[in-house]
């Protein structure tokens, strides 16, 4: 993402016009996943402005197990999953309501605070200097499996398999990279772009990976409250977006 592009969506965020009302009251609770932490955390923060009586509390997690807890009726009112298949999931099995509905794109990066990764593509990871190498768990993180997919597609899975460590999540899975407890990360942009993520990152392409297109859906328990409902059309606003953007999301296809 160029300078002038995070100015814009800065100067987008600071100067676009409230939505909704300002008499909204309420409560509820987000799940979101885990690569929407500093994004999510500033649009709730950009809607409480204008909203002041609401609460809101923020749950963040791998969207499988986050999947799992509605299903086993967590108190949930909202899930942003990082992708669409655990949507659909509830939706299939009645524990959400309506249909998903895409926000944002997310995108996956080499990140190393050791490495200077620029220029480094996939198929460089099979070389024993880069140490271990930290995804997020492919059987319930989107972002671990979509650096699964592009680990084998490059070729490297086998040479890379002994060396890697599993996150929880994705945002467990940069804080090992950050920490050193790996030495690169396959990590999503939106957690590389953190201020406090010093290091370098090369992006992974996206033709590498199937879409990582994000969906959020209105739980069963969120269908009746009108704070989440609420927050659901305000999050698809031109604000909300140019926060995402901000943090390195892209808008669903065919969206400005």
């Amino acid at each position: 993402m160029t300078l002038i592009f995070r100015c814009l969506t800065i100067l987008a965020i600071a100067f676009a016009p409230a939505i909704g009302h300002a008499a909204t009251t309420g409560q509820m609770t987000i799940a979101a996943a885990a690569d929407l932490h500093e994004a999510m955390d500033e649009v709730v923060a950009a809607y409480r402005r204008d909203h002041p009586a609401t609460t809101i509390d923020l749950v963040y997690g791998s969207s499988g197990v986050l999947t799992t807890q509605i299903e086993q009726a967590a108190p949930f009112d909202l899930f942003f999953s990082a992708d669409s298949d655990y949507p659909g999931q509830l939706i299939a099995h009645g524990d959400a309501v309506g249909q998903a509905m895409p926000y944002a794109v997310g995108h996956l990066v080499l990140w190393s605070a050791s490495i200077d990764m620029h220029g480094v593509k996939l198929a460089d990871l099979a070389a024993p200097r880069f140490g271990r190498i930290a995804i997020a768990n492919p059987e319930h993180a989107p972002y671990g499996k979509r650096a699964e997919q592009a680990l084998r597609g490059a070729g490297v899975w086998s040479a890379v398999a002994p060396r890697l460590v599993y996150g929880e999540n994705i945002a467990q899975t940069a804080q090992f990279a950050s920490s050193g407890a790996a030495q690169v990360g396959v990590i999503a942009l939106s957690l590389a772009l953190r201020p406090e993520m010093k290091g370098s990152y090369a992006p992974v392409p996206d033709s590498a990976f199937d879409p990582l297109l994000q969906s959020f859906v209105l739980t069963k328990r969120g269908a009746a409250n009108d704070l989440a409902r609420d927050f659901a059309r305000y999050v698809q606003s031109p604000p909300a977006r140019a926060i995402l953007a901000h943090y390195g999301f892209s808008p669903p296809a065919g969206e400005p």
